[in-house]
This record gives structure tokens, sequence and C-alpha cells, in this order.
């Protein structure tokens, strides 16, 4: 049997209870054609970059399948009938990654930064503390007469020159 990512997107006015049964909907699915389902994983109500049928959040839920591709195909059937799917996408993998999803892992790591997130080893800068010690000062000899193309001349000697 072929291994699977699937994401779907649910509805935001769903309650959380609703999602769970969309989920176990399509997990009985799964598992009536001869699959199995691993991991499940709800990463909440999220916004959306762009709205899709007037809707700017949704639920996001992350499954694991294992199952013939006839299975996968009825599941994806259903889920396009659903009006509470606004979206899914399934993706073949060679194998289900152990632990936590990527997504799951950022929230995690964000909760330990703290609220402001942190920026590494980077020391903390005020403005206007740039160290400059590696550059040779500025020069600005073309605008007091000096510089590399000599004092400058009167306007009038210039242009009588040009003649």
């Amino acid at each position: 049997m072929a291994l699977y990512e699937h994401v779907f997107l649910a509805r935001q006015d769903l309650s959380q209870q609703q999602v769970d049964a969309l989920v176990e909907h399509y997990k009985g699915v799964i598992t009536s054609h001869g699959g199995t389902v691993g991991r499940v994983e709800n990463w909440g109500l999220k916004s959306l970059t762009y709205r899709i049928n007037k809707n700017r959040k949704a639920y996001y839920t992350l499954m694991d399948l294992t199952c013939p591709p006839a299975a996968l195909n009825e599941m994806e059937r259903q889920m396009g009938l659903s009006e509470d799917v606004l979206r899914f996408m399934t993706v073949k993998v060679e194998a289900h990654e152990e632990g936590v999803s990527a997504m799951m892992q950022k929230r995690e790591e964000r909760s330990e930064r703290g609220e402001r997130g942190g920026f590494g080893d980077r020391p903390s800068r005020g403005f206007g503390d740039r160290d400059r010690g590696d550059r040779p000062a500025r020069n600005f000899g073309d605008r007091d007469g000096g510089g590399d193309r000599g004092p400058r001349r009167p306007r009038e000697q210039a242009e009588g020159a040009a003649e």
C-alpha cells in the first residue's frame, strides 16, 4: 500500500467538534477500503492568505494515510462534494516522518522563545551604533574647491573657455 500525507482545510464557522467529526468520517472511509490512518494533527484555526468562498480563516488538519489509491480517491471525492471542506491536498511520500510536523514544531519554538522572538546571538544595537572602523573618512573636496579637479572657476570663465 502507498503512503500519503493529506492536509485539508475546513470552514471557519465550524466548531472544533465538527472538524473532529469530519476527521472521524474520513478515517472511516479509509478504513472501510482497507487502509489505515496514522497520525492526525489539528493545526487549528489559521488565517488564509486569500479568501476562499468568502472565508478568511480555516481549520487546518494533517493526516498520515497508508491506503490503496482507490480509498484515497473515494475520500477525495467525498471531500470535493462536502461544503465544509474548502481545499485539500494529498502528497505521496516514501515514509511517514516521526514526531510532530514542521507546523507544530514552529508553534513550540515560538512558545520557547518568548513573546518577542529572538535573533540568535546578534547583539542588540541602538540606532546609529554602526562600526565604521574599516572605512576611511569621506572626502568632500569637490564641494569646497579642493579635491581631484582643482579649484572651481567662476561660471563666466568656464563658459568663455568653452567658446
